[in-house]
């Protein structure tokens, strides 16, 4: 299917590269091209040798013509871009590096698939590490900057696959399968990459993609899109919920259930929150999938403190307890996070302005003491503040803003890091800003143990 071609990947990246290379092993013609003039030294020089045509800078017209037989686009890349209409008009496949890699996956891979808009790399993560304690045959790749592509040839037959898999790369799917899908839950995000709320949440359905009874979808009951959209799949369901116990996986007497078997205390469990007991019955379904014994579940969830960036337990420090939620870029992702704590919160909130309302976070505000705002949005969440009734104080970045936080603490505050905003005002990820929330943490501390 990829030997003797001639394939034009679109955006280089870890999963251009990864691409590049797989397909640079059968005899395909290729060439990549990047906007991006800054690309690793040591990638463009390996590609080059392996006779990988590289266009960096820009996406001139001459470049892609109707020669080619296959388009490789990076998830990031819409589908307006000019390449990508051309190659539709002119019936040129187009499909992206995961979808690609698939068909080169050998026979019987067990192959795990998550997806949500909140949770779903926490819930990959803990899927992961539970299979992983149970069996030495487990990958992990997807949309955690792990492409598939670099994957094959280490994964072998009846080997386990577990992958995250966002919005992005489910739009340029066609003949990828899943044999367990996951997901988490739904509510309106990225609406700027598929144009409406409706079209998300039919692309997110892809997950279940070709479907028989044979494979297992897990799904949230509790969750009306997610009910909506897979009331017609094929797959055989598994439901779990947060507030019923009259399904697969459930919550009773501050304990989690499977099929009526207990599995864990949550006073064991290291995760906080409610969307984190969701994002763990989740885990416990594929595991029971996969006849993984309690215990090797048990060792994960009792040592598990969340994935970085994510709800993230930073440190204590003279009994203020610092999280890091870089990651939540958006008002969900925030309303999560507020719903895991009962205890006294200073929030620092702010990013990349794009208009949003902050109006739905008010409900959510019962145990938020003060905001601290900053970035571009400072002003803005300001605003809200004063028409909420709320304590806000504008500073300009989130040094000022973790260390003015500490400064207004009292002892079992919790300071929370959970923007509602992306980070591209000031940081290129928002891993950057959690990186740098974690730094002047560590400096706090440092300052107290010299005092």
């Amino acid at each position: 299917m990829f030997e003797n071609k001639k394939i034009f990947i679109l955006g280089m990246a870890r999963s251009g590269y990864e691409a590049a290379k797989l397909l640079s092993k059968y005899n395909n013609k290729i060439v990549i091209n990047d906007a991006n003039e800054k690309q690793d030294e040591n990638h463009l020089k390996e590609l080059k040798n392996l006779g990988v045509s590289i266009v960096l800078g820009e996406h001139p017209d001459e470049i892609f013509d109707k020669s080619f037989d296959y388009l490789i686009k990076n998830p990031g890349i819409r589908d307006t871009h000019k390449y990508v209409e051309y190659a539709r008009k002119h019936n040129i496949k187009v499909i992206n590096e995961i979808e690609m890699a698939y068909h080169f996956l050998p026979k019987n891979v067990k192959l795990i698939g998550i997806t949500g808009t909140n949770g779903k790399t926490t819930t990959t993560t803990l899927i992961y590490e539970i299979i992983k304690k149970a069996y030495d045959n487990v990958h992990f790749a997807g949309n955690m900057g792990f492409p598939l592509s670099a994957f094959i040839g280490k994964i072998k037959e009846n080997d386990i696959l577990v992958m995250e898999i966002s919005i992005q790369q489910l739009t340029n799917f066609e003949d990828f399968k899943t044999n367990i899908s996951v997901l988490t839950n739904l509510s309106e995000a990225h609406i700027d990459h598929v144009g409406s709320y409706e079209n998300y949440i039919n692309i997110k359905k892809r997950i279940f993609n070709h479907h028989t009874k044979s494979d297992i979808a897990i799904i949230n009951i509790e969750d009306k899109d997610s009910m909506c959209i897979t009331e017609n799949i094929n797959s055989t369901k598994l439901y779990f919920s947060s507030k019923k116990s009259n399904t697969d996986a459930y919550i009773k007497d501050n304990s989690i259930f499977y099929k009526d078997e207990k599995i864990i205390d949550n006073k064991n469990i290291k995760l906080v929150g409610i969307h984190n007991y969701e994002n763990i019955m989740c885990a416990i379904s594929v595991a029971k999938q996969l006849n993984i014994e309690n215990k090797y579940i048990n060792e994960v969830l009792e040592t598990f403190t969340g994935v970085e960036h994510r709800l993230e337990f930073v440190k204590r420090i003279k009994k203020r307890d610092f999280y890091n939620d870089s990651k939540a870029t958006n008002n969900k992702s925030t309303m999560i996070a507020l719903s895991a704590f009962t205890r006294p919160t200073i929030l620092l909130m702010g990013g990349l302005d794009r208009g949003q309302s902050f109006d739905e976070l008010k409900t959510y505000m019962e145990n938020v003491k003060e905001i601290i705002s900053y970035g571009e949005t400072k002003n803005r969440i300001n605003d809200f503040c004063i028409v909420n009734n709320i304590k806000c104080t504008v500073v300009n970045n989130l040094e000022e803003a973790t260390n003015l936080a500490y400064n207004l603490s009292s002892e079992e505050d919790i300071i929370l890091l959970s923007p509602a905003c992306a980070s591209w005002d000031q940081y290129k990820r928002f891993e950057d800003r959690g990186d740098e929330f974690k730094k002047v943490i560590d400096e706090i501390e440092r300052n107290e143990e010299n005092d």
